[in-house]
């Protein structure tokens, strides 16, 4: 795409940096859509693709935003076909015990996955928006949304995430105001049934939260189990992609950490920040001179001042350079 500046608007501006200026609130967007990072990239570099070759037929009768969001839902639209949901490890069965044996693993598509908050939320909007844009990447939302199905949850994203008003969502979805309301209304009563909102991440760290993080990483860099459970609600869980193993309470975290996990003993950890969340990326030592080797991307979900959430996704080949992860810690 390298080409795009040479096409321009009626106004001699380069449609590339017009297109551009939309990039972060549409891979939001297909993100929420497709529950994976790499496809919604995927999906916005489609959507750029197909907007420059047809801009010229772009006759201002929508916003410039809206006609952008019709060329993605029609490509979220395809690549979702005939496809199975993304989902979370607790959303495939119950929890494991801490004695239970590691399956195999499930495929990439299986998962849904992290996303660095840079890519689909922009610093420089206005607070309350970005406070929404970070509260609707939450890894539960986003697990959330895969249950609905595609219309209505484009639906509900372009209405109560990305405030479109009804008709402009009716146009981007080629139907009728009263079908938007429709549709709209049965993808809020899932998200009610399944006990989620459009509110409850962490909008921006306090001090109690930082300090809250600022133990965490003591104590697991430490290893020191106890004090890191004296951080985390009773009832938190703790789930390892691409393993569809999942725990859940204080006792089996304790003894995973202390028996098949034990390897992470003497683990370093690195700040990021993924789906509006605290993350870390993991490093366990690994060879002499104290060399460290990414292990995973940890995610954190906190609520009422407890971790909640213990998110740890292995696929570090591809995951840390997403997030400009270091390949290696040295000492």
């Amino acid at each position: 795409m390298t080409d795009l500046a040479t096409r321009t608007t009626p106004h001699g501006d380069p449609v590339e940096l017009l297109l551009e200026e939309h990039r972060v609130a549409l891979a939001g967007y297909c993100y929420r859509m497709l529950g994976s990072g790499f496809e919604a990239e995927d999906a916005v570099q489609d959507t750029m693709l197909k907007a420059w070759r047809s801009f010229d037929r772009f006759e201002g009768r929508s916003s410039l935003r809206t006609w952008l969001y019709r060329i993605a839902t029609n490509v979220c639209f395809d690549m979702l076909n005939g496809r199975q949901r993304r989902a979370r490890p607790m959303d495939l069965g119950p929890a494991s015990s801490a004695s239970s044996t590691l399956d195999p693993g499930r495929p990439e598509v299986t998962w849904i996955g992290p996303i660095p908050d840079g890519r689909v939320v922009s610093p420089d909007g206005d607070p309350a928006e970005v406070a929404v844009a970070r509260d609707t990447v939450r890894l539960a939302f986003i697990a959330a949304l895969q249950r609905l199905p595609a219309r209505q949850r484009a639906v509900l994203i372009l209405r109560e995430v990305l405030r479109l008003r009804a008709a402009e969502v009716a146009t981007t979805l080629d139907t009728t105001v009263a079908s938007v309301n429709s549709a709209l209304q049965r993808a809020r009563a899932t998200l009610a049934a399944n006990d989620v909102t459009t509110t409850g991440g962490v909008a921006s760290l306090d001090d109690a939260q930082r300090d809250l993080l600022g133990r965490y990483v003591d104590a697991f860099e430490r290893y020191d189990i106890d004090a890191l459970l004296a951080l985390v609600d009773e009832d938190a869980k703790q789930s390892m992609p691409p393993y569809e193993l999942w725990l859940q309470g204080h006792a089996d975290i304790r003894d995973w950490m202390l028996g098949t996990g034990i390897g992470c003993r003497g683990s370093r950890l690195v700040p990021t920040v993924a789906n509006g969340a605290p993350s870390f990326g993991q490093y366990r030592a690994s060879g002499p001179n104290g060399s460290h080797r990414p292990w995973a991307l940890q995610v954190l979900e906190i609520a009422g001042g407890r971790i909640v959430g213990l998110n740890y996704f292995l696929d570090t080949e591809t995951l840390f350079p997403l997030f400009d992860l270091p390949p290696r810690l040295d000492s």
